[in-house]
Formats: structure tokens, sequence, C-alpha cells
């Protein structure tokens, strides 16, 4: 079974992802659904063949350890790959990324996004769960910058997933595991580097939290992910990661150097034909800034809707929008919202 030909296969078709397992035909994701790329089964045998040509050198790590991530171009298309094992065979998950940085007014974002690569210092964060688009928002939000400004941007990625072409900045891209033993410790050496713009793939635990609230209040520019489903889950993930004693110096420190929060997800357009981006920023207003300050969360939606002259949208606003727009069918819009209610009143379910 040739990998290479799969993902050829696949991205003509327009797949956003292969799954590859022992027992089932090889699967590719088509508009959000998964559909056979071959109408056989792969055998024990090829599943193994597949998982060599993936990691080559690194396949004896996916022995001792399970699982390998890492990113590649295959077929001319760049693909970010996870291969693993699952009750003693190999299988393996593929995310066709595209060849082209697209540009941040291709993307369907709302307006205020396209100002992120003019701000100067503070965190910008892109959440959403996986497949929702973060990696590519933020590719080019970077690219932006890369073509605008003369400044150097450093990277920390597991893996490596855009390749960037350096115009005016000057780009180093660190891949974890390869370039640096973990974010922790790229994060540490960061500060040395004389960047201007960070971006951190995913904050994931107390010292990449840490760590970036500190480069952001020395002047740097900071981008980062989390795994979160709306902009104001994003304030209370990342202040309860630490222990209570410390949570209210995180929070003073979130509301100096937290600039917005764009929350992403991919839904089905109408006609079930492609995808498109539904989301929500949090453009953080002195009156947001308070709110983080106090802990107090929960009114922060008031605050995003009265400061959308500012930017600031809510989720369930941009739903309602895309349904008048007839991007989206209703009931796909009802199925994503916060409020349903809110929903409801709003557009024809």
């Amino acid at each position: 079974m040739n990998v290479e030909e799969l993902v050829r296969k696949a991205a003509e078709l327009g797949a956003s992802d292969i799954h590859l397992i022992k027992g089932v035909p090889p699967k590719c994701r088509i508009d959000g659904e998964l559909v056979d790329l071959e109408p056989e089964p792969l055998r024990d045998s090829e599943c193994t063949d597949i998982a060599r040509q993936l990691a080559g050198e690194s396949f004896e790590e996916i022995e001792k350890i399970g699982e390998l991530d890492l990113a590649k171009t295959l077929a001319d298309e760049r693909v970010r790959i996870n291969v693993f094992k699952q009750q003693g065979s190999f299988s393996a998950a593929l995310r066709i990324l595209s060849n082209k940085i697209p540009k941040v007014s291709d993307l369907g974002l709302p307006p205020i996004v396209d100002e992120f690569h003019t701000w100067q210092k503070g965190i910008i964060l892109v959440t959403g769960e996986t497949g929702s688009g973060k990696s590519t928002t933020l590719a080019a939000i970077l690219n932006e910058i890369n073509h605008t400004r003369s400044e150097h941007i450093i990277t920390l990625e597991d893996p490596v997933e855009y390749i960037y072409t350096p115009d005016k900045c000057i780009i180093n891209q660190r891949e974890i595991g390869k370039d640096t033993e973990s974010y922790a410790d790229g994060l540490r050496a960061i500060l040395r580097e004389d960047p201007d713009v960070i971006l951190i793939g995913e904050m994931r635990d107390l010292t990449t939290i840490e760590t970036a609230l500190t480069a952001a209040e020395t002047g740097h520019l900071v981008f980062a992910t989390l795994h979160t489903n709306s902009a104001i889950d994003a304030i209370d993930r990342m202040v309860g990661v630490f222990p209570e004693a410390r949570q209210q110096q995180i929070r003073l420190q979130l509301s100096t150097t937290l600039k917005a929060v764009l929350s992403q997800q991919l839904l089905v357009r109408a006609g079930g034909k492609g995808r498109a981006a539904a989301c929500e920023v949090m453009v953080v207003t002195p009156a947001i800034r308070n709110l983080i300050r106090e802990g107090k969360t929960p009114q922060m939606a008031s605050s995003m809707l009265a400061s959308s002259n500012e930017g600031s949208l809510t989720m369930d606003n941009c739903l309602i929008k895309m349904v008048k727009d007839r991007t989206i069918s209703p009931q796909t819009a009802a199925a994503a919202a916060n409020d349903r209610d809110y929903m409801a009143k709003h557009i024809m379910i």
C-alpha cells in the first residue's frame, strides 16, 4: 500500500483527513463525513508497512512509546501525521494541510482578526476543538506579519505544520522533540533568542502559560492555542491550571497582557459542500479587563455584546449572521449554538 498515492487521491477529492486502520478500508474525511478511499480493508502487514513508510528512522520509537507525531510532505502535500498502536496493530491519522498559507481576508473571519498582525505586544489566543482550523488561522496571521513587519518570529510547534518563506521577517520554526526537548525547554530558551513575535503551538500546562504571560509582559507579541470551546472558557482554563494561592496573581497578569481570544469551529455549508468558519471574538476592553481581574467570567458575555463596535462577536450572533447570509442551515446553527433559546428567537429552526 503506497501512502503517497493515498494522500494524492485524498487531496484530489478535497479531503481534510485520512484514517488507516487494520480491518477497515482506508478512509478520508470530506466535508466532515468519513468515506472509503479504497474498497478493500487494510491487512495487519499493510498497516505495519504504512507505519514504516511514515515514521522512517523513528519507527522504533513507536514500538517503544506507542505513538509518534510528525509532519512531512507527501505527494506534494504538507501532511501532519500521528502514527499509533491500537490492539497490537499500527494505525495512522493524517491531516492534509494547505501547501499555500492563505490570506487572513480569505478565511471568512471577523473583521477585527485582520488587524491582529498590526498589534505590537500582548497575548492573542486562538481556541477551538481539534480540526477547527486554529493552525491555518495562526499561519495566516503570522504570514501577514512576515510580509508587513521587519521582525524576528519564533515558533514552537509539535510538529511544525506550515512552512514559512521569510520575507521582511526572519523566522525560526522549532519542533518539539527534534529541535528542543519540550515546550517547557523551548520556552525557557526563547526569551534569550531576541524574538519579537512568538507562536506557542499549544498552551498545555502551567509552565507554558506562565512563560507566555512573562513573554507578553516583557513586550513580546505572543500567539497561542487552547482546546476550549469559547473565548470565556479560555480564561477559566488558563487560571484554573494554577494552584488557588496563585490564581489572583495570574488573573492580574492576564488582565494586563491578554489582547483578544478568537474561538472557532468549522461547520458544513448549506447544501453540504465545503465548510465555513464560525467564530467568536472577545476583544479585551477595560470592562473585560476588570472582569478578568475580579474573576467574574460569567459576566463577560454581556460585556462582549456591549463591545461589538470594538470587534467583539459572540458565537451565537455569528451563527445567526451565517444563517441570514445562507452560509449554513438553521439546523447546523442550532446544533453549534451556545444558547438554543436565543437562537430560536432569531432564526426559524
